[in-house]
């Protein structure tokens, strides 16, 4: 039997790929992964961003998404990556894609992709979370005892049945400190990203093991950064650093598009 052969012309050759910088905010950090994938192709659709297309039978937007915040988390850190088959101008992807987002996941940046695959840059998280009625010094307590320990395991429910894991081992730094206006202490962790992912969450079932510490109410949790790990400073760096020291060096030489015109 003759193998089938998808009909029509091929799909046209990405020529340029971006990297965007997106925020999950207020009641949008209740997004899924899935749900901003759906809203970011009809977003693209909607700017007329020249998007690359896969081949075979069911063609799909080339688009990458890397290291995603749990639903419910909001974020000021999240990334993924767009192919297009002409040249577009990226600040005005960014205006494009924003104006057409709803309000609460807001595109940051965008920088025209260099070499090196972008998600092995993501290699740590910086959280926050603001415990409301937390007494400080209780959660000072807990992060101390947690610090003390070599080795803290949780176990959490996964797809394949409930899983035991150390998070101690993933968490570079933890720290304790009162919100500007007093009424809420904040917690806040350097995690390493491993496999399992160690999640915010986790860090709290730890914190309980431990120490025997219960938030009275659920946190707010706040990815503030993810990127390459600087082990000696326990610090997140920026992981489109080394695009925008690249500048897109051919960038300059080639017409663009603004989206959204013909």
């Amino acid at each position: 039997m003759a193998k089938r052969v998808p009909e029509g012309p091929a799909p046209e050759p990405a020529v340029q790929k971006l990297r965007l910088r997106y925020a999950k905010r207020g009641r949008l950090r209740f997004t899924s992964t899935r749900d901003f994938q759906r809203a970011l192709e009809r977003a693209v659709r909607r700017a007329g961003v020249p998007m690359a297309y896969s081949a075979g039978f069911h063609p799909h937007p080339k688009i990458s998404y890397a290291g995603a915040a749990p639903t419910g988390a909001a974020s000021e850190a999240e990334y993924v990556e767009l192919s297009v088959t002409e040249r577009v101008a990226p600040e005005r992807l960014r205006a494009a894609l924003d104006a057409a987002l709803p309000d609460g996941l807001d595109i940051l940046e965008v920088v025209e992709a260099e070499a090196g695959a972008l998600a092995e840059r993501l290699q740590a998280s910086l959280w926050q979370l603001e415990l409301r009625g937390m007494p400080e010094h209780e959660l000072v307590a807990a992060v101390t005892a947690f610090l003390a320990q070599e080795r803290v395991e949780v176990t959490r429910m996964m797809k394949r049945g409930p899983r035991t894991f150390d998070v101690r081992e993933a968490v570079v730094s933890l720290g304790a400190s009162p919100s500007k206006d007093r009424a809420c202490a904040i917690l806040t962790m350097v995690v390493r990203h491993t496999t399992p992912a160690v999640r915010p969450d986790d860090v709290l079932t730890a914190l309980r093991e431990v120490a025997g510490l219960v938030p009275p109410s659920p946190p707010l949790v706040t990815r503030l950064a993810q990127g390459p790990l600087e082990t000696a400073t326990a610090r997140v760096a920026d992981p489109l650093a080394a695009d925008r020291d690249g500048d897109g060096a051919a960038a300059g030489d080639a017409p663009t598009r603004e989206p959204g015109t013909a």
